[in-house]
């Protein structure tokens, strides 16, 4: 399992920045938090950040999202786009494993998943959707949940379809 700051690390360039790019574009106070986490990371007034060209803020941005001191600002940006723009992908993983949800959000779950439950979900996502977003949405499952299933965290160590830069 991956925590948000390390698949800031792992992802594909294109894919990070097509995270930014849709909050840029849908979800202005997410985006601004995040801009303003790393202009203070990066010890710059949000203001100064913010007349950078977008190309260039946006590739310090991604650079600064994958250090573990803004785990919470990847953290947050990951479960946005995952729940405004990946709603399916979760509502179809959670439906495959039979887990009630409300369009995405789980309020419950169970504690451990069959194997083959599991294999079939993962099978599906796979077949439906970008391997490399599957792999962002399963680690950031697994990361953000209280309940960890040791079957998932082995699939996305070694399964070689749910690993980066493949």
């Amino acid at each position: 399992m991956l925590t948000s700051h390390e698949l800031f690390g792992f992802m594909s360039p294109a894919l990070a920045s097509g995270i930014l790019e849709k909050a840029y574009e849908t979800d202005r106070d997410t985006y601004r938090a995040t801009m303003a986490a790393v202009a203070d990371s990066k010890k710059l007034r949000p203001q100064f950040f913010e007349r950078m060209p977008r190309a260039t803020r946006h590739t310090d941005m991604i650079a600064m999202l994958a250090k573990p001191r803004l785990e919470l600002a990847a953290a947050n940006l990951i479960r946005n786009w995952l729940m405004k723009h990946k709603k399916d992908m979760l509502t179809d993983f959670l439906d495959a494993l039979g887990i009630a949800h409300k369009e995405g959000a789980v309020d419950d779950l169970p504690p451990t998943m069959s194997d083959e439950k599991l294999k079939a979900a993962v099978d599906k996502l796979l077949s439906k959707y970008v391997p490399e977003e599957v792999a962002v949405y399963l680690n950031a499952f697994d990361s953000m949940n209280e309940i960890q299933w040791k079957n998932l965290d082995v699939m996305l160590k070694e399964d070689p379809r749910l690993q980066f830069g493949g």
